[in-house]
């Protein structure tokens, strides 16, 4: 788990922030039987299987996963990400309300009050808002998906196992998760928010 968290009197911005886990059940020790990131994969299924078959054709950039695909990872700060998949503008209310909710899956992981105020700003953008898919599409299959809009960029990828024996190398797995989530345009860390406080505070410099 990596979290970067800036506040500025009342203003927070909690990205880039990175979580994932290999295995994503515990099976010893205090936390044994914990199960980590299945609402962000089942909600993401969810969201990928509501769609129409002319829908799912937009969505899907890859039918097979053969890779590791997350790209806004350490190192990737100000990314410049094409879109992918099928853009918001397409979809129903219903699949709005769905997608909507799949990015509060990982907005609140802010304090209520702060999630509010962002997923205001993801619904104000929501036309703008791109969903693609990479992998299958059945109840058991691996996976990578893209939520990518102008304030929000959200990955999530089943990955390659690294230290999980009896797997096959070189194949995702569901035991292996990597979400990210970042602020696009130049807010990642809050460096936009602190930009605006210097231009109406300035600082002196030293002498």
């Amino acid at each position: 788990m990596i979290v970067n968290y800036f506040v500025m009197g009342d203003q927070v911005v909690m990205t880039p922030t990175f979580m994932g886990s290999e295995p994503v059940t515990a099976t010893s020790g205090k936390y044994a039987g914990t199960t980590v990131l299945q609402r962000e994969q089942d909600k993401g299924l969810a969201m990928i299987t509501s769609l129409t078959d002319a829908q799912r054709t937009k969505a899907i950039v890859a039918l097979t996963k053969t890779t590791n695909n997350n790209v806004g990872e350490a190192f990737k700060d100000n990314l410049a990400l094409d879109y992918i998949g099928i853009r918001a503008t397409e979809l129903t209310s219903a699949q709005k309300d769905r997608l909507l909710d799949l990015i509060g899956e990982y907005v609140s992981h802010q304090r209520e009050g702060h999630a509010r105020v962002k997923m205001d700003e993801v619904r104000r953008h929501v036309d703008d808002t791109w969903f693609g898919w990479i992998g299958g599409t059945g109840t058991d299959a691996v996976f990578y998906y893209r939520i990518q809009s102008p304030v929000v960029l959200i990955e999530f990828d089943h990955q390659t196992p690294i230290a999980l024996r009896g797997l096959p190398r070189g194949a995702a797995t569901r035991q292996h998760i990597h979400t990210v989530i970042r602020t696009p345009n130049g807010n990642d860390y809050g460096k936009d928010l602190l930009r605006q406080h210097y231009v109406r505070h300035p600082h002196p410099t030293g002498g």
